[in-house]
């Protein structure tokens, strides 16, 4: 696929879910997919389209962790990419986009839970495991990772 083809903008809590349910939440109801916070006007939300099919997305709240001591920080949540679209770049791309962002607003600091699956891919993007593993019912195992911009 050609880079060119792709489009990546600002979109609305709602455009996500497309994305956050069969990758995040598949099999549960759709409800789940909504998260505290999604439509505060501090949350921000990126997605990437291929022409005009959103395949991939990443959700950013003003949420501060306890152990980090920047007050200039971000939680991601919600980044997914649609299954016939892994592993090309695709979250990568969007991802970057959404840290270019919040970079241009001085945030110092992103952070995140990520799924044990998905981390090899967060320390490709630059972020680290901090603190110990933990669980989330009918999730799995997650571990806090930062990064600093």
């Amino acid at each position: 696929m050609n880079p060119s083809e792709f489009q990546i903008k600002q979109i609305s809590a709602q455009e996500t879910y497309k994305v956050r349910l069969p990758v995040l939440r598949p099999g549960k109801p759709a409800d789940s997919c909504v998260f505290d916070g999604d439509t505060l006007k501090s949350t921000i939300h990126f997605g990437i389209y291929l022409h005009d099919d959103i395949i991939g997305i990443c959700s950013f709240f003003k949420n501060s962790h306890p152990h980090i001591v920047d007050n200039q920080q971000y939680q991601l949540r919600g980044m997914a990419v649609l299954e016939a679209y892994q592993g090309m770049g695709i979250g990568n791309s969007v991802l970057q986009f959404g840290e270019a962002y919040l970079k241009s607003k001085n945030i110092k600091t992103i952070w995140c839970n990520a799924r044990e699956v998905a981390i090899r891919f967060y320390e490709k993007c630059g972020y680290q495991i901090f603190g110990e593993p933990f669980d989330i019912p009918d999730i799995g195992t997650h571990f806090t990772m930062q990064k600093s911009l």
